[in-house]
């Protein structure tokens, strides 16, 4: 079970006297819809927060009162079965905006991985300064789109595709994590279990792992160590996402 902390630490902010300016995930964040000039405004109604390993800080079924901006770290998104199993929907980094969707509760539960710092804002705070700023808000309707294609994708990985094709798909969607889209890392870490993978793929960890060391056999890959991955071939790759013989 995750670990959880009796209340979350907050972030002294004296190490600047303009934090929202001084973010580094300003430039992959909804935030970026907001010129330099009006970020004050931004930061008053943000409160910075962090997570330790293991601590959950946002619960499913819980009011959803606030939205979560993710600026450090990466996180797991899960739901709970009636019979207590959880099945992992996403993985979460810097710059993703959680809480978006319509409804009295959150839908989902979120918990650190690693250590996580986020920027916590009041639901009725933020729509009253999106009233003033409504690039941002469209910013956030593109985030939410976005969601929805992430979901109908996540189906076809779990309903169609092999379970070398799924993993193929999940190392390039980890490469690419807060990136401009068509970019990719070729050298990333998975601070995640080989577990969190399975579950996250709907297939056991024994078949991660020897699914990870073809593909790497097959050079594809490499593995420096349990978390390092480097693409050594990132067409091949895709290739493989997509459902076509990889070429080696």
């Amino acid at each position: 079970m995750p670990t959880r902390l009796a209340h979350p630490t907050r972030l002294d902010r004296r190490h600047a006297s303009d934090p929202c300016a001084t973010c580094g995930a300003r430039l992959v964040s909804v935030c970026n819809a907001i010129a330099d000039a009006d970020l004050a405004r931004l930061a008053t109604i943000a409160v910075e927060t962090e997570a330790g390993a293991g601590q959950c800080f946002i619960d499913e079924g819980e009011p959803a009162d606030a939205f979560f901006n993710i600026t450090a770290g990466r996180a797991k998104l899960f739901k709970l079965l009636p019979d207590g199993r959880r099945q992992i929907t996403g993985f979460v980094g810097p710059g993703h905006f959680l809480g978006i969707a319509v409804s009295d509760t959150y839908a989902f539960s979120a918990e650190a991985i690693e250590p996580v710092r986020y920027c916590r804002f009041h639901r009725g705070k933020l729509r009253a300064l999106l009233d003033d700023f409504p690039l941002m808000e469209k910013r956030l309707l593109e985030v939410a789109a976005n969601e929805l294609v992430a979901a109908q994708e996540q189906m076809l990985l779990l309903g169609r595709k092999t379970a070398r094709e799924r993993l193929a798909s999940f190392l390039l969607s980890q490469s690419r994590q807060g990136l401009p889209c068509g970019h990719m890392r070729g050298r990333f870490t998975l601070p995640m279990t080989r577990n969190d993978i399975a579950d996250y793929l709907g297939l056991t960890m024994e078949t991660v792992s020897r699914t990870l060391t073809r593909l790497r056999n097959e050079g594809l890959i490499e593995i420096a160590v349990q978390s390092d991955v480097l693409v050594n071939n990132p067409r091949g790759l895709e290739e493989l996402a997509g459902g076509l013989p990889a070429r080696i």
